[in-house]
């Protein structure tokens, strides 16, 4: 069968844009792989893919009919783009992951949402609009992320949930516990039972509350503090988005 030098324009305009979406798709998802994160390449570029495919054939597929030997449309080219909205949306929640009170995945979800509209515009032809796109997408991830850490994080107040286990002798369970009460006011638990070891000490474990720029080392540095403990383990039960 022989194509027409306007089929072949057609057709060529259409597989290239489905190899544009491959490129924005790959440069974002290397960005998120670059940085362990749940969605990667594969994902982004499938996700871009995906969401051109869909809003080509809801441009000029879906909405027309041969009448009397012409194509007319009969429909709204924007039913199924609206869909991959729908669409992203379900699997974007399931890179968001809960574990207590942290929420982490949100920045992910976001980029596949991101990656879907990039595709939606190659669909439509807006490559220019595609590539701006995906520059700015790539300027939030990596200049912010750089931002974030390097210069905010020395001002930026961060709330986490310490776990601690502190070694004590078993007479003085009753003032370091005390002690600690004092020390911290935001107390979710504290309980204490018979250490491993075979000898007279006991376990205490708390768990707390902290606001501070590095939780962590400034709840084991109040910790450090307190006499009689012997050993202490400290562990921030929230994790990074």
């Amino acid at each position: 069968m022989e194509l027409t030098l306007h089929e072949a324009s057609y057709y060529f305009d259409i597989i290239l844009r489905v190899f544009i979406a491959v490129v924005l798709g790959f440069v974002i998802g290397f960005e998120r792989e670059l940085t362990s994160k749940f969605a990667g390449l594969r994902t982004h570029i499938l996700v871009c893919i995906g969401s051109c495919i869909f809003t080509i054939l809801s441009i000029w597929v879906f909405p027309t009919a041969v009448a009397d030997g012409q194509y007319q449309a009969y429909g709204d080219p924007a039913r199924i783009a609206a869909q991959i909205l729908t669409g992203i949306g379900f699997i974007g929640g399931g890179t968001v992951l809960r574990h207590g009170s942290s929420v982490f995945g949100l920045t992910t979800a976001a980029t596949l949402w991101t990656t879907a509209s990039i595709g939606m515009a190659v669909g439509c032809g807006q490559i220019i609009l595609a590539v701006v796109a995906t520059i700015l997408t790539l300027c939030v991830l990596v200049l912010i992320r750089k931002l974030e850490t390097g210069f905010l994080k020395k001002f930026t107040q961060k709330t986490a949930t310490i776990r601690a286990t502190l070694i004590v002798e078993k007479n003085y369970v009753p003032d370091v516990i005390k002690a600690v009460s004092t020390t911290f006011d935001k107390i979710v638990e504290i309980n204490h039972n018979k250490s491993d070891r075979m000898d007279e000490r006991e376990k205490i474990y708390i768990e707390t509350k902290y606001v501070s720029q590095n939780p962590v080392r400034d709840v084991y540095n109040k910790m450090s503090e307190i006499p009689n403990i012997e050993n202490l383990f400290i562990t921030n039960m929230n994790f990074e988005k």
